[in-house]
């Protein structure tokens, strides 16, 4: 079920959504909304090819079990 969101901007980046949101002929909402998603999905997560670096990446593997060791130990100083 969808849910409504309240969102306060300024003037100026409202003209703007709108304006981006009638060129594509699409609601002022659904262009926030899949906005947002894209960015999300670009900048927050890690795609396949990326993935495969990390795990061939030994040094790295071995730094993020020893941070997650201490972590649980409760050890170092988090920032």
């Amino acid at each position: 079920m969808s849910k409504t969101v309240t969102l306060r901007i300024d003037d100026s980046s409202y003209r703007l959504f709108k304006a981006l949101s009638e060129r594509e002929n699409r609601p002022l909402s659904n262009y926030i909304e899949t906005t947002v998603k894209r960015y999300i999905e670009e900048n927050e997560s890690v795609d396949e090819f990326e993935m495969v670096e990390i795990k061939a990446n030994a040094a790295l593997n071995r730094s993020l079990k020893r941070g997650t060791r201490d972590a649980k130990a409760r050890r170092g100083r988090f920032v």
